[in-house]
């Protein structure tokens, strides 16, 4: 069978984070920092093409201080006015609203002893034995990223609806959704 890059040919950008970071996990680290960017831009994903947000990355990451959970919980009035003025970011108030609340509902979490990645991990769906041939044949949400989504908006989480909960796990490596024959066998 012909090996073949699944999606991103012909971009550097979009090639590099098809090969080394859509499906793998994130970094583990005590303020889940790198989870939360890469929820957080799956979010601001939602209606535009992923490439738009990878161009946009470093933007993002100096906009809201690195994805910093809690100097990004702090965020106020005068940080969202200085967000939506910002040109190297998308500039959609209710997803800037919804990054703040999720810092803040990601602290509330750690308050409590609690992980992130947990509750990803508990919505974990059971392996594939096979890749599928076609994106066509890939879901956009699942019975999992249903019960993901409704729980993390039970945890004070915003814009994380079934999709983008799917898009999420896709991107953090809980489903594999690479196709057959694509380069990227983990």
């Amino acid at each position: 069978m012909e090996t073949f890059r699944c999606f991103g040919t012909g971009d550097p950008l979009y090639e590099a984070y098809h090969d080394h970071e859509w499906g793998v996990p994130p970094s583990s680290s005590p303020d889940e920092s790198e989870l939360f960017e890469r929820m957080s831009l799956e979010a601001f994903q939602s209606g535009l093409a992923w490439i738009t947000i990878l161009r946009k990355r470093e933007g993002f990451r100096a906009a809201f201080a690195g994805f910093d959970p809690a100097v990004v919980a702090a965020f106020d009035e005068d940080d969202v006015a200085r967000l939506m003025a910002d040109v190297g970011i998308v500039r959609n108030r209710a997803k800037i609203d919804s990054t703040i609340a999720n810092a803040r509902a990601l602290l509330d979490l750690h308050e409590r002893g609690e992980r992130l990645a947990d509750v990803f991990e508990a919505h974990r769906p059971p392996a594939r034995e096979r890749r599928v041939p076609g994106f066509d044949q890939v879901p956009a949400s699942t019975p999992e990223s249903k019960a993901l989504a409704k729980e993390l908006k039970r945890r004070g989480f915003r814009f994380v609806g079934p999709t983008t909960a799917y898009a999420a796990m896709q991107a953090l490596g809980y489903v594999d959704d690479h196709l057959e024959g694509c380069i990227s066998a983990r």
